[in-house]
């Protein structure tokens, strides 16, 4: 699919989820995201030393009513598992609302390292995070 039209893309991941969608695993994107291979290299750069209850998670937002990218991203941070706390977002408990209005889905591929780990670590992580996804261009909402 490299070099592909992202349209043509999209229609083959669509057909790849209505066949394959019980065997697909869940930190694996919905759709295509252009610069997702650039959120897993940033992502990469952070690392926890310290293990503890906090996640990090990454959340697709939905830009596509605005000039530019389609997507943007929120980072987050929580005690509970990431797709139980988009689950959260999107039924309006503590919901960021970028998450609640824009929110698509769980992008968990790109933090899956950065689960478990301590709540002064998630802190600092986060908001850093955040800081390395705006500086590289990408819509950042969250990290604070």
């Amino acid at each position: 699919m490299r070099g592909q039209f992202p349209a043509r893309i999209e229609e083959a991941l669509n057909r790849l989820w209505e066949l394959c969608a019980a065997t697909i695993p869940e930190w694996l994107p919905m759709r295509y995201i252009s610069w997702l291979p650039q959120a897993y290299e940033i992502a990469q750069r952070f690392q926890a030393s310290a293990s503890g209850r906090m996640n990090i998670y990454l959340v697709l937002l939905d830009f596509s009513d605005r000039r530019g990218d389609a997507y943007g991203v929120y980072v987050g941070m929580s005690a509970y598992a990431p797709a139980q706390r988009f689950d959260q977002h999107k039924a309006g408990i503590r919901a960021a609302g970028s998450v609640l209005k824009r929110g698509l889905e769980l992008l968990a591929g790109p933090t899956l390292h950065l689960r478990h780990i301590a709540r002064e670590e998630a802190v600092r992580i986060e908001a850093a995070l955040a800081v390395a996804l705006a500086d590289a261009g990408l819509i950042t909402e969250g990290g604070h």
